[in-house]
């Protein structure tokens, strides 16, 4: 699994280093917005990444791959909402938000590090596609626990839901990247 681990970090390192761009040009404004504006965000970049697979034409010049990033950050940011509340002017530098961002990544590391103990590490032998349609799945369950005022009956919750979306992203750029060549 030490193989895992390195290409998880390789790939968390690429969304971190974008984000952190963002920051210094936006700054966090991104604080202000609902959870369900971040699930929005998210399922957006879910469907353009299904509609890149299925669809024989495309019109806008960029892959997946940004699309799989986007995923992460946005959980990420979903997983600092949850934990901090929804802001009402952006309230966190760079460098607090970087710690937060790591803290959130390195929750989310270890919940893959069990689950692939536990599963084998299943997913090397998925498709993208698939991996695609569990992280619109998760949307969907986001959406329905949103829409019932975070309430569940039995069920895990949404930041365990986000958490899974950024592992099937991150799982889905590793096997792209082990297609390129580009991950070893």
């Amino acid at each position: 699994m030490s193989q895992t681990d390195k290409q998880y970090d390789d790939v968390i390192a690429s969304c971190r280093a974008l984000f952190a761009k963002k920051m210094e040009d936006y700054g966090c404004a991104w604080r202000i917005l609902r959870l369900p504006s971040l699930t929005d965000q998210i399922f957006i970049k879910a469907q353009r990444i299904r509609g890149l697979q299925e669809n024989a034409e495309q019109r806008v010049a960029e892959g997946d791959e940004p699309e799989f990033i986007g995923i992460i950050n946005y959980c990420i940011m979903a997983l600092v909402q949850l934990e901090k509340g929804v802001a009402k002017q952006p309230d966190l530098n760079v460098e607090d938000t970087l710690n937060i961002y790591d803290a959130k990544v390195n929750q989310t590391k270890t919940l893959m590090q069990n689950k692939n103990h536990d599963y084998g590490e299943a997913w090397r032998d998925m498709r993208i596609s698939s991996l695609t349609d569990l992280i619109l799945q998760k949307l969907l369950r986001v959406k329905q626990i949103e829409d019932n005022a975070g309430k569940t009956l039995i069920s895990e919750g949404i930041d365990a839901n986000y958490q899974d979306m950024i592992n099937y992203a991150v799982f889905a750029l590793i096997l792209k990247g082990e297609q390129a060549g580009k991950l070893e």
